[in-house]
């Protein structure tokens, strides 16, 4: 047999598009970029710092900037992925221990990170708002 007709016959290898999406793998994809933008939002905490030290107006400039509609938005997204990143590896741990495996619990867990984080988004947001 010919190398094309054996690789016209092996079988595909599983991917996203196969499986059926169930909320513990979009719980998984959600963990994975949550954890990638947090990358992006460190580099916006350490821009504030660097703008700290360079002196008040390139400080005032970095928070007029972060102080707008648009920043308000990005740094409510960094907020979020914060937490959710956090209950996500909350959750991780709760498995590692070795609980939360079957199937009620699993889901449980997945349903308390997506109504957990976003809560607790709104509750920094608004104890921010009222200390400030």
């Amino acid at each position: 047999m010919s190398d094309v007709g054996m690789k016209n016959s092996r079988p595909l290898s599983p991917h996203i598009q196969i499986y059926k999406p169930i909320l513990t793998m979009v719980m998984s994809i959600l963990h994975r970029i949550t954890g990638a933008a947090l990358y992006v939002g460190t580099i916006l905490v350490a821009w504030w710092l660097v703008a700290a030290a360079a002196g008040p107006e390139y400080f005032d400039f970095v928070n007029e900037l972060y102080g707008s509609l648009f920043g308000r938005l990005v740094l409510f997204g960094f907020t979020w992925a914060l937490v959710h990143h956090l209950i996500g590896g909350l959750r991780h741990f709760i498995w590692d221990m070795g609980y939360g495996f079957g199937r009620e619990a699993r889901e449980w867990l997945a349903r308390a990170t997506i109504i957990g984080s976003v809560a607790i988004t709104i509750l920094l947001w608004v104890i921010g708002y009222a200390v400030r």
